[in-house]
């Protein structure tokens, strides 16, 4: 029965606090540096090297852009090419003559809904396919769009029925145009990041992370050389794909170290994927492309993106200095050479702070403490998906309260910059399914409405066509049955990591196993896509499509829905009929950036109750586990709280933990 599958879920993966109040800060700090750089015979930096001179000069992109648009000449595809920084700024966005106005996402499979079928510009693509190859990037691992594909969908190798779900199940749906914690573009030049996608991260193959003296300073993608916008769903077949000709064509002069390479790299026994195409088999030889200032009005032009570049060509921010929004720490965690996210006037966004869900709430210095932890064990952990061997993990660590408020947020250095969004979401996806509230939240939220796009050029209009929808709260009943408490997600009985929720959001369960049954805020396979992921795009679909919609919008089209004008063309008296997606993504207020479903958090407890996430992200999916997890049972962790134990817990008092409630047929 399925109720006897739950013995695989991580239920129980959390540790509670014993105290409520202070907590001394003068044990959360010093104690565990990072190892000494290590060298190696080709790249010679392994976290350590990125300094005020690592970053993309606007030579480079102008560079970057010739190459491309040479080796998309001789192949007769012409293509939208964007370059952006390590942080997420959009340095130049260059539409060649004759590339496609709109390129449409879908997936191999006869799937429909969710974002499929909607028509994009393909500059959304580029810069989409950009962000997410610097942002898994690091001096220790040169990641591609390719890469995420290969390890974000339902079977790690996609192709092979009977692998479970990649390690970053759904990490797709994650750095969205509507998140809280990414920055957007202030109108003209650079600003510090990170910065948000305007497709979420890319499963597509076409974006090449791009390197200078082993760092990594940016990244190109280029899109609509093949005109869809898709993923490759066979990893054991070695196809060549345009964009990603193209994009390695650009990077040129700029590849990431051959020790760094995806495909010099393991995971789950399995090679990692970088590019299908070596710059040998180009069209083309990159070398000989002529210089940017040779390009005409014939080949093409730069063009501005409305919410995320203007049609210039800009220089990129060096990573972990103040201007790039990633910088070391100076105050909160001394001796672990952490870094922390800061605005542009160099002020910590995210320092640690008290929660704000009550009397139990957790303590600045609590927060303090737990994240120092969590970043000492990241020193001690062995990284999976960095080199050179026996490096030490690159960790992000955040702590959510239950209301969905960061309480703190602190990095290691060379750490992954998607992972500031997505240990977020990861923390916020702990405490809140772990929550009384879940299930009054998730049916309050309102129906997603999937469209089909289709743009008309000639007409200036897009047309918006409702193709089904999807009603949040009817997952629940779902959810309820499937575990056998008719008061799941409504009791707070149950503690979730967010290893649980992934389980429990695969289109297969148990993961991995053909024509198993899908997980209940999932959807069966043969109506599931990494681009319709059931309740995970559900409660973010509608700012997704609005966001598209208004790029469009400023692109000159007006916008009918379902038959009717719903938004003219901008206007000198109407320049913005269609306001920019609104800064949350969901109507849940504790879910401003969606939720997650990859290893990395645990709900966090005093006693009993419920005070918020803690969660992880990284060089691998069960080092981050193993980082959120243990920040909380470590020896100055407890040592704090026991300080005000006695405060808080009456003499002779039993403590049960929630996540000790039996369920039907479920071993704990």
């Amino acid at each position: 029965m399925r109720k006897t599958k739950l013995v695989w879920l991580s239920l129980a993966t959390t540790l509670a606090l014993s105290g409520c109040g202070g907590g001394s800060n003068s044990m959360s700090s010093a104690g565990t540096s990072p190892p000494p750089p290590q060298s190696t015979p080709d790249s010679g930096c392994s976290g350590f090297c990125a300094n005020a001179s690592s970053f993309l000069t606007e030579a480079d992109v102008q560079t970057i852009i010739a190459q491309a648009v040479n080796e998309a000449q001789a192949q007769g595809k012409p293509a939208v090419i964007a370059v952006v920084d390590r942080v997420g700024n959009v340095l130049g966005v260059y539409r060649m003559a004759g590339a496609p106005t709109t390129i449409r996402i879908s997936d191999p499979r006869p799937v429909t809904g969710g974002l499929l079928n909607l028509d994009v510009p393909p500059e959304l693509g580029a810069i989409s396919k950009a962000l997410t190859a610097v942002y898994f990037s690091s001096e220790g691992n040169a990641f591609t769009s390719r890469t995420a594909g290969q390890i974000a969908q339902e079977h790690f190798n996609q192709g092979d029925a009977t692998a479970p779900a990649g390690p970053l199940f759904g990490v797709q749906i994650s750095n969205l145009p509507c998140s809280d914690i990414n920055q957007r573009f202030t109108g003209s030049g650079t600003g510090p990041g990170t910065h948000r996608s305007p497709l979420g991260l890319s499963p597509d193959p076409g974006g090449i992370s791009l390197y200078k003296a082993g760092v990594p300073v940016g990244a190109v993608g280029v899109s609509g050389a093949k005109s869809v916008y898709t993923l490759d769903e066979n990893a054991e077949v070695r196809e060549q794909d345009l964009d990603e000709d193209i994009a390695v064509a650009a990077s040129f002069g700029l590849i990431a170290p051959a020790d760094r390479r995806a495909d010099a790299i393991t995971a789950g026994g399995l090679t990692l994927q970088y590019a299908n195409t070596e710059v040998s088999e180009l069209a083309k030889d990159p070398a000989t492309a002529p210089p940017y200032s040779s390009l005409t009005a014939a080949s093409g032009a730069l063009i501005g993106v409305p919410g995320y570049s203007q049609a210039v060509i800009l220089k990129g921010l060096a990573f972990g200095q103040p201007e790039s929004g990633i910088r070391q720490d100076t105050t909160e965690w001394p001796g672990l050479d952490a870094f922390v996210v800061v605005d542009a006037n160099n002020n910590n966004r995210f320092p640690p702070r008290a929660g704000t869900d009550g009397a139990s709430a957790l303590t600045a210095n609590e927060v303090r403490t737990i994240i120092g932890e969590g970043l000492k064990v990241a020193h001690r952990t062995r990284a999976q998906v960095r080199r050179p061997l026996g490096s030490p993990a690159g960790e992000t660590v955040v702590i959510s309260d239950t209301n969905g408020v960061v309480l703190g947020i602190g990095r290691t250095r060379d750490a992954l910059v998607d992972a500031i969004d997505v240990t977020t979401q990861k923390a916020r996806t702990a405490a809140f399914f772990s929550g009384a509230f879940a299930a009054a939240d998730i049916q309050s939220a309102g129906t997603a409405k999937f469209f089909k796009a289709t743009v008309d050029v000639a007409n200036a209009k897009v047309d918006l066509t409702t193709t089904s929808q999807s009603v949040p709260g009817s997952y629940i009943p779902l959810f309820r049955n499937f575990v056998g408490s008719p008061t799941a997600l409504g009791d707070g009985a149950i503690a979730y990591s967010n290893r649980a929720i992934g389980l429990l959001s695969q289109p297969l369960y148990p993961s991995g196993v053909p024509g198993a049954p899908n997980g209940p805020l999932s959807l069966p396979f043969t109506d599931w896509s990494p681009f319709k992921t059931g309740l995970e795009l559900d409660l973010s679909y509608n700012q997704i499509a609005l966001s598209i919609a208004f790029i469009l919008n400023q692109e000159g089209f007006a916008i009918n829905l379902d038959g009717a004008p719903l938004v003219p063309a901008p206007s000198a008296a109407n320049p913005v009929p269609l306001p920019d997606v609104r800064v949350g993504c969901t109507d849940i207020p504790r879910l401003p950036s969606g939720f997650s479903l990859f290893p990395g958090s645990v709900p966090v407890y005093r006693g009993n109750t419920l005070v918020g996430g803690i969660g992880a992200s990284g060089d691998g999916s069960d080092q981050s586990d193993l980082v959120a997890f243990l920040a909380l049972s470590s020896r100055h962790s407890r040592a704090a709280r026991r300080a005000t134990a006695l405060r808080a817990v009456p003499a002779g008092a039993v403590h049960r933990h929630p996540s000790r409630q039996r369920l039907p047929g479920v071993v704990t």
